[in-house]
């Protein structure tokens, strides 16, 4: 049924959201102590493992995984606050499109599938400094978008955001969550210099400043200091977390749209796992505030993708080492 408000549905869902199959969980924890029991130890990969039982309802396998990359552009923007161009998004977008990219190369050799949304590039966000980046109904109607990323039977799901700018949302959006100061959240994103980092906190600075009083609301937060691909791809973790699809986060983007969740329900990002560890300083702090232990740290920037197809090799992998491997007799 649907409410009055454009959150409101959202708010619901939140409050309402399926926990975890506790018996499928149980007996991959179990299967894993017998097949540690014999050497060598699992580890991790035999936690892993049990987060997929526990999130799937299933024993631990992965067929039909999906990297979905979010694309949008960002009023901020204008500050300076990004070395790349104002076409730069739209560029890598094509790039993407045309094979050319990392994660495509990663999706081929993983056998993972792969989209892009463009999140109309050409009409970017407000410019957080001054305004909202979107409004509510705006915010709402990009979360049930994202949501559609799930659709079509896939069994996980890696979520990021490509889009210049992004970074600068991303620090603003956790430094409005987290607290500290500016600075603990601000990273060189795509390579900036000294003095675009300082127009960089600047900027986030000014972001929180601005919005501070509706702050304590994290969905009001999103609307407020994200943007397109922030929204988008936390509609897509919760269709996820509704559709029993586990998730992989890539790059600040995505770690900062499960920030959100996280602030308005601790538990729903429980489905979700950190793919990788960008160079963005602030990803690190986040993440041990939020619980969550990155796969991988490669240094690869913020990803746009590419950590998480990464990472989605090493689950595929803990579930066919799980399933596959035969007890001793």
């Amino acid at each position: 049924m649907t409410t009055g408000l454009p959150f409101d549905d959202f708010r619901q869902l939140l409050k309402t959201l399926p926990g975890p199959n506790e018996a499928a969980h149980a007996r991959a924890v179990a299967r894993t102590a017998t097949l540690s029991s014999q050497g060598p130890a699992l580890g991790r990969a035999g936690t892993i493992a049990a987060w997929l039982a526990a999130w799937t309802g299933r024993d631990p396998q992965v067929l039909r995984p999906l990297v979905a990359l979010f694309a949008g552009t960002h009023g901020v923007f204008r500050h300076g606050v990004s070395p790349r161009g104002a076409g730069d998004t739209q560029a890598m977008i094509e790039h993407c499109a045309a094979g050319g990219a990392m994660v495509n190369q990663l999706c081929a050799a993983g056998d993972l599938g792969l989209k892009v949304f463009d999140l109309a590039l050409h009409l970017p966000v407000g410019d957080i400094t001054q305004e909202p980046a979107l409004d509510e109904r705006g915010c709402a109607a990009t979360m049930a978008f994202g949501m559609e990323a799930v659709a079509g039977g896939i069994d996980l799901l890696c979520v990021g955001g490509v889009g210049a700018g992004g970074t600068t949302s991303a620090a603003a959006i956790m430094f409005g969550l987290f607290g500290g100061e500016a600075g603990d959240w601000v990273g060189p994103g795509a390579g900036a210099d000294d003095a675009m980092m300082a127009r960089k906190v600047e900027a986030v600075e000014k972001a929180v400043a601005l919005h501070g009083a509706h702050l304590k609301d994290p969905l009001e937060a999103l609307r407020r200091l994200g943007g397109r691909e922030f929204a988008a791809i936390a509609g897509a973790i919760l269709a996820a977390r509704v559709e029993k699809v586990p998730v992989i986060l890539d790059g600040y983007a995505s770690l900062a749209a499960a920030a959100i969740l996280h602030a308005a329900t601790p538990s729903a990002i429980d489905h979700c796992l950190l793919g990788h560890v960008s160079t963005e300083p602030g990803m690190a702090r986040a993440a041990a505030l939020m619980g969550l232990q990155p796969l991988l740290d490669l240094s690869l920037g913020d990803g746009e993708g590419a950590g998480a197809a990464f990472a989605a090799g090493i689950v595929k992998n803990a579930a066919l080492v799980h399933s596959g491997m035969a007890l001793r007799t």
